[in-house]
């Protein structure tokens, strides 16, 4: 996404608003005691989920977490415009296992009328947390269903405290800040992204709301509920009719995305969660070997600044400039942004993503690149892709391209969920890795296809070009929420590191307001299988053509992980992640604008002694002090981080 592209705007009502969203919920809606229920217990037992219908005739669910009830008996329900559903009876239960670490059971009910439809509610209780799912069966015939929304709820009797992004209208961006509110505070006519975040105050209990395994069927977003005890879910209605969010042929199912409550005992443990990624759908990609993840250089928000190339921008000299440096950096990739495809005139019309622009030879890049051994990404808008998606793909692999990074999407409707499964099985075929950008949140589609390497769905690095909005607080909301569901290509390496009061937005060769330990950080805090830098090659060199301080912690980072552990923190204030590559283990950690003197627990390393190098804060937001030690898996090692600070620590065998 760049400045000045803005989300088309929005002319759809709120859904539910007149007088059958109401009755409809008055019929699906009731919160009265289950007449029949069973409670399905996590393989560990940590976590309980209550399935079964109410004395109203709709299915409701409740969640309990160490034995203490953390969602209250809860409605859940499909909303159909032409046939709604009527009261429930049941009619049978199944046990499970609908992903590993998790125990499930199938519900199933029918209406109690003559020749009633079939329903069945899916529940799932895993060891980190507890979802939800209803079924549809398919029927015979050439009717259609019709989708309103839902009637699903979370209900609680607590005002919790959260952190969650508000938007205005249903079409845009996916990028906000994860601010605190209060859960009471939310309203039915607020449209929350997913994840929200939140803490009970009961010790350091937190829970977090999203969704997964997303096919033929719109995403959602969270508001208020009508009587303000708890939230509820809205779907994304669908561009050509404003009353709808889906519409499927009846002799298809209706399958609902997974409702998941992420729970951990501690806030800081939630990165630790993958129940949106072990309830997705299987990989359907037979073969994966050709997927190599790894680090991009990256021209965008620097502004292809390149003080060695007379007249620097988009042309060949300055893209092999780029190709130079990730060589060099032992990166894998180059992401070629906006501006390498030639642009019809006409305003509005999309970039012809076939024809590169003039003095653009992109076979030339792509050899000079492999020669290299670096591979290049192409940037596209969405539209210009669809209607034409096999034409090319088919052509950018002739070229020899890695990836494609697919921009300006802005929608989450039932159109869009099935234009990411289309592009995304099309490019696989294709071996054409994807990142998505001004896209929704991750729904675990990066599992279903494993080619789908980041996508963006969060505010990233590159707001400094025009706004003071990426602070050193977001990043650490940023950690609790978004980071904890899915890849995020938010693009660390800003290092022109200023403090906020020096700080102002400009393009090229944008600031940070955060300091050099704190960018570090940020490459083991947010995943992201592909993580492009956000800098300019001059940025990562010494006025004397030295690596700068920080560029061997860059070098050495990974993009994937074998283990997550979330070490410490306090909730929107600081937090420490620790993730395993190998043998190592990488920890980064980063506070807000306070400074803070931290301890951070060593027992993830498990037993004997270790190594550790720090790249920790200096006296000015550009240094670094770097330390070197050893320690033991017992105890902590304290740490100092300067305000809008950070720290980023490598542990290894001696």
């Amino acid at each position: 996404m760049e400045p000045g592209s803005t989300s088309p705007r929005s002319t759809h009502p709120m859904f539910l608003k007149g007088a059958f969203g109401l009755a409809l919920a008055v019929i699906l809606g009731s919160c009265s005691k289950p007449a029949v229920s069973t409670v399905s217990l996590s393989p560990d037992g940590t976590i309980g989920i209550d399935a079964g219908i109410s004395s109203a005739g709709a299915f409701q669910v409740s969640i309990q977490h160490r034995n203490k009830t953390l969602i209250y008996p809860s409605p859940v329900g499909i909303l159909l415009a032409d046939r709604p559903f009527r009261s429930l009876v049941e009619t049978g239960r199944q046990a499970f296992v609908p992903a590993f670490g998790c125990s499930g059971e199938r519900l199933s009910a029918r209406e109690k009328v003559q020749g009633g439809r079939m329903v069945v509610l899916e529940t799932s209780a895993c060891d980190d947390g507890a979802a939800f799912r209803l079924i549809v069966p398919a029927m015979a015939g050439p009717g259609k269903w019709r989708v309103t929304g839902e009637s699903t709820r979370f209900v609680t009797a607590r005002n919790d405290a959260c952190l969650g992004v508000r938007h205005a209208e249903f079409f845009n961006s996916h990028e906000g800040d994860y601010r605190p509110v209060r859960l009471r505070a939310l309203t039915h006519d607020d449209l929350y992204d997913l994840p929200l975040t939140c803490a009970t105050g009961q010790a350091g209990e937190t829970y977090a709301l999203t969704e997964s395994n997303i096919e033929n069927y719109a995403a959602a977003y969270l508001t208020g509920t009508a009587s303000g005890d708890g939230v509820s879910i809205r779907l994304t209605p669908r561009p050509d009719d404003d009353r709808l969010a889906a519409i499927l042929p009846v002799r298809q199912p209706i399958t609902t995305p997974w409702r998941i409550v992420m729970i951990a005992d501690r806030p800081e443990r939630l990165v630790e969660n993958q129940m949106v990624q072990r309830l997705a759908a299987k990989s359907r990609l037979a073969d994966t070997t050709w997927i190599q993840p790894g680090k991009a250089a990256w021209g965008w928000w620097s502004g292809l600044l390149a003080p060695d190339v007379p007249n620097a921008g988009h042309n060949m000299a300055t893209y092999r400039r780029y190709i130079d440096f990730a060589g060099r950096m032992g990166l894998r990739y180059y992401v070629i942004d906006q501006g390498w495809a030639s642009t019809p005139s006409g305003r509005g019309r999309p970039a012809d993503v076939l024809t590169p622009a003039k003095g653009i030879d992109v076979p030339e890049l792509v050899e000079y690149a492999r020669r290299r051994g670096v591979r290049i990404w192409l940037w596209t808008d969405w539209k210009s892709l669809d209607g034409r998606m096999d034409t090319v793909l088919a052509r950018w692999q002739g070229w020899g391209v890695a990836g494609m990074k697919v921009d300006f999407i802005y929608r989450q409707d039932q159109a869009v969920v099935g234009f990411y499964h289309r592009l995304l099985a099309t490019a696989a075929q294709r071996r054409m890795l994807i990142n998505m950008h001004a896209a929704f949140v991750p729904h675990g589609l990066e599992t279903t296809y494993p080619n789908f390497l980041t996508q963006e769905g969060a505010m990233g690095n590159e707001y400094n070009r025009w706004s003071r909005k990426v602070t050193a607080g977001y990043d650490v909301r940023a950690a609790y929420t978004r980071a904890t569901i899915g890849p995020m290509d938010y693009t660390p390496g800003g290092f022109r590191n200023v403090t906020p009061a020096a700080f102002s937005p400009q393009a090229p060769a944008p600031e940070v307001m955060t300091t050099r330990a704190h960018q570090l950080a940020l490459f083991v805090l947010y995943p992201s299988p592909l993580t492009s830098l956000a800098d300019a090659p001059v940025a990562y060199r010494t006025s004397d053509g030295r690596w700068a301080p920080g560029v061997t912690f860059l070098r050495d980072v990974p993009t994937t992980w074998d283990a997550t552990r979330g070490i410490a923190g306090a909730m929107g204030e600081w937090i420490a992640v620790a993730r395993r590559k190998g043998n190592r283990w990488y920890v980064g950690a980063i506070t807000d604008g306070r400074t803070r003197a931290v301890s951070l627990p060593l027992a993830f390393l498990k037993d004997g002694r270790w190594t550790v190098r720090a790249w920790l804060d200096g006296t000015t937001p550009t240094a670094l002090d770097r330390r070197t030690g050893e320690v033991g898996a017992t105890g902590t090692l304290g740490v100092r981080m300067s305000a809008n600070g950070g720290a980023a620590l490598i542990f290894e065998r001696p």
